[in-house]
């Protein structure tokens, strides 16, 4: 998805041409949740002019009910008519960040928050950190009340075809629509569960990245309800199939290209040390920064052996096992695949976090550990302990542990996210440790 500027003056035309009667002005609570104002045409001189508040107080993460008015800046490069036409006219949408009443960044809005991480990276040498998602998604069917049942819409398996992969027709919409608000659509096909998809897109810095995955997210829920389906990005929705992943892939970039590729050397990957030591901070931090990538106590039902998702920190460039894997393209391609992330991931928070996590390996120069180039679910524990092989978190309560004692996460973060993000994390675990679940009843009712 290119990224245009306009101007002002721009959106102000195109307006008139094209008959836009209401402006969706997006931005992103503290988990991930998209959030938007909608107002008048109106109302756009006063949007372009920085002067249009918003209560935030009734925003996850943001701020207290007496801190409460704030401002939406608009980025006007997200600038996007989008093309479900109502009665009263069209809807743009433009992409926020959040400012205080003294016109300053909001230190909780994520996107300012990755901005900030950016702006470091830059400081640091670096030109651009670029992202390509791999994001997954279950296709479920809907009852007569519009809720969403635990019924599959198909019983498909990866790369499946008609008739078979039910959820086709609607996969094939949702890829025309992202094709026609501008996304380059590289890939779309059925996934290994049955009801599981993924449509791949065209990579992108990591503010533009992270900006794609939240309107990926609302076309691909919106194009499904059209079909009477629910899409969920829910990492586990169903016991005893593959969960939904979203791999991460990543380079840096110097004015002279691809920091993490170095064709003069002799190592045989052609990796950079700046690779090397971008890994070996992922390595190093890979169990901290877990809280934010697979943020919910349902990401660790899809982390466990078995199916498919990763469990141990390693890495390889010759087997899937591993968390991080290195693809074999090279040149301008050369890159770190991170396939523990889920899609319930805040994407802003997610790649700052790896984003700082890297570069404190490059600051550091952290050597990773060797590259585990066998299946690592056929090891035994004792194997992958003389291996140095860690095992991720297994619960959203122990990533938080990790979490909380790693100062580059705050640093990724910045004290109000940082802070505000763990209490959240912790009422969330509290909330379901009090839950007593249908597996208990059926496993202790009748034996105690």
């Amino acid at each position: 998805m290119a990224k245009q500027q306009y101007t002002k003056d721009d959106i102000r035309r195109i307006v008139k041409e094209e008959n836009v009667n209401f402006l969706r002005l997006m931005f992103t609570d503290l988990f991930g949740t998209i959030k938007n104002v909608e107002v008048p045409v109106s109302q756009l001189d006063k949007l372009l002019d920085n002067k249009l508040m918003f209560d935030g107080s009734s925003i996850d993460g943001f701020v207290r009910i007496e801190e409460s008015d704030m401002y939406l800046y608009p980025d006007l490069s997200t600038w996007l008519i989008m093309p479900w036409n109502t009665e009263h006219g069209k809807i743009a949408r433009l992409i926020c960040e959040v400012y205080t009443t003294d016109k300053k960044p909001f230190a909780g809005d994520p996107r300012n928050n990755l901005i900030r991480v950016l702006n470091d990276m830059r400081d640091a040498g670096y030109t651009a950190f670029n992202v390509g998602t791999e994001p997954e998604f279950f296709l479920f069917k809907m009852n007569d009340k519009g809720e969403p049942t635990t019924e599959l819409n198909d019983k498909g398996s990866y790369f499946d075809l008609s008739p078979m992969d039910l959820g086709e027709n609607c996969r094939r919409d949702i890829a025309l629509e992202l094709e026609r608000l501008g996304f380059n659509v590289e890939a779309s096909h059925h996934e290994v569960a049955p009801g599981q998809h993924e449509i791949d897109f065209k990579y992108a810095d990591a503010l533009s990245a992270a900006d794609h995955i939240q309107t990926f997210k609302l076309v691909v829920k919106t194009i499904a309800r059209k079909y009477n389906l629910w899409a969920t990005f829910m990492p586990k929705p169903l016991n005893g199939v593959n969960g939904s992943g979203m791999h991460v892939n990543m380079s840096l970039f110097h004015d002279k290209g691809n920091a993490f590729y170095d064709p003069e050397e002799k190592d045989e990957l052609q990796l950079s040390s700046d690779a090397y030591h971008f890994l070996g901070g992922l390595m190093k931090h890979a169990r901290s920064y877990t809280a934010v990538t697979n943020p919910t106590v349902n990401s660790y039902k899809r982390l466990v052996p078995g199916y498919e998702a990763p469990v141990y920190v390693a890495w390889s460039a010759s087997n899937r096992s591993p968390m991080i894997r290195i693809p074999s393209a090279r040149g301008l391609s050369t890159r770190l695949e991170l396939r523990s992330v889920d899609a319930s991931t805040n994407p802003y928070l997610a790649f700052a976090t790896v984003l700082e996590a890297g570069l404190d390996g490059i600051k550091n120069g952290i050597e990773p550990p060797k590259s585990v180039d066998r299946n690592i679910y056929v090891m035994d524990e004792d194997e992958r302990h003389k291996a140095g092989i860690a095992d991720l978190p297994s619960t959203l309560h122990n990533a938080l542990k990790e979490f909380q004692t790693d100062p580059i996460m705050k640093k990724a973060l910045g004290p109000h996210i940082y802070q505000s993000f763990l209490e959240a994390k912790r009422l969330e675990w509290a909330s379901y440790r009090q839950q007593v679940s249908e597996w208990e009843r059926d496993q202790y009712m009748e034996l105690y």
